[in-house]
């Protein structure tokens, strides 16, 4: 045999010896990929929507500690996405600072990337005061905060994202529409604590959920409106809880000496911020309590 044919010979064994390793590196870098969507096709096939125990008793507990609270006092930070003019969404934020006494008393301060607002409630009227511009709303209210909630936002569209926070009966408002719900573990990085996580869907809304460990308190709550097709999201970072504070009963005046009077009435279209306040849940236009 020549040198020639010698050394080709030599060169298509190694080819072939390469090509078949090759060939068997491709084969098991597939396998993890391939193993891996049939076991994300398994987990899919396996989820049913429903409702599970573990996640229904972490909400029921949860609303029942804030039911059973006489009175209380909370921060409530929300920031809420709104579609920016290139198309992906910019971030918006306001912070509340929450007090109220059952049945019948409610005050709430919020800073905004916006014009901040005031609004009081002391179980015969609700007042609406733009401090900036020195202008006061008051109108007649009904005697429960859980009206006053329904009469503010059908008359004057003043909805508040922690509505089910306050309410007489929290899970009453979670479970009207409550289709999905399942745990999905602890965290240690939301509030300061060790919370639950629980996701849920509720009407139209895909909820998660953290709520401490121990006090059962909610501490973030993250929600989209399925039916929003650019999915923006919504998030109400719960701080500084108190049950049952002993709040003065001047903690519920306004403090508006020379404001302006103005009717209290649903904003005019062209005058209301577009994005600047989450929408509210369907329910909240047609449930009465």
């Amino acid at each position: 045999m020549t040198y020639e044919k010698l050394l080709w010979r030599v060169i298509v064994v190694a080819l072939s010896v390469f090509m078949a390793a090759s060939s068997s590196a491709q084969q098991a870098h597939k396998t993890p990929k391939a193993a891996s969507k049939l076991a994300a096709n398994a987990a899919g096939l396996a989820f049913q929507p429903g409702l599970e125990p573990q996640a229904i008793n972490i909400l029921k507990a949860a609303c029942a500690t804030l039911a059973a609270a006489k009175s209380m006092s909370f921060t409530a930070v929300v920031s809420y996405e709104s579609p920016s003019r290139l198309g992906p969404p910019l971030v918006y934020s306001t912070r509340s600072e929450v007090s109220m006494v059952r049945p019948n008393q409610l005050k709430v301060i919020t800073d905004a990337d916006g014009p901040a607002s005031q609004f009081y409630y002391n179980g015969k009227t609700m007042t609406a005061f733009a401090p900036a511009q020195n202008l006061i709303a008051v109108a007649n209210a009904p005697p429960t905060i859980d009206a006053a909630l329904q009469a503010a936002f059908d008359s004057g569209a003043i909805y508040f994202p922690f509505t089910d926070v306050i309410v007489t009966d929290p899970y009453k408002d979670l479970a009207d529409g409550l289709t999905t719900a399942f745990y999905i573990g602890q965290s240690s990085v939301v509030g300061g604590t060790t919370t639950d996580m629980v996701a849920y869907v509720t009407g139209d809304v895909f909820v998660q959920i953290w709520i401490g460990r121990d006090d059962k308190l909610p501490r973030r709550i993250y929600a989209i409106y399925l039916n929003d097709r650019a999915r923006l999201r919504h998030v109400l970072e719960l701080s500084n809880w108190a049950l049952d504070p002993l709040l003065p009963p001047d903690a519920f005046e306004v403090n508006a000496t020379g404001a302006a009077r103005i009717a209290f009435e649903r904003p005019d279209a062209t005058s209301d911020a577009p994005g600047m306040k989450p929408p509210p849940k369907k329910r909240m236009s047609t449930k009465t309590q």
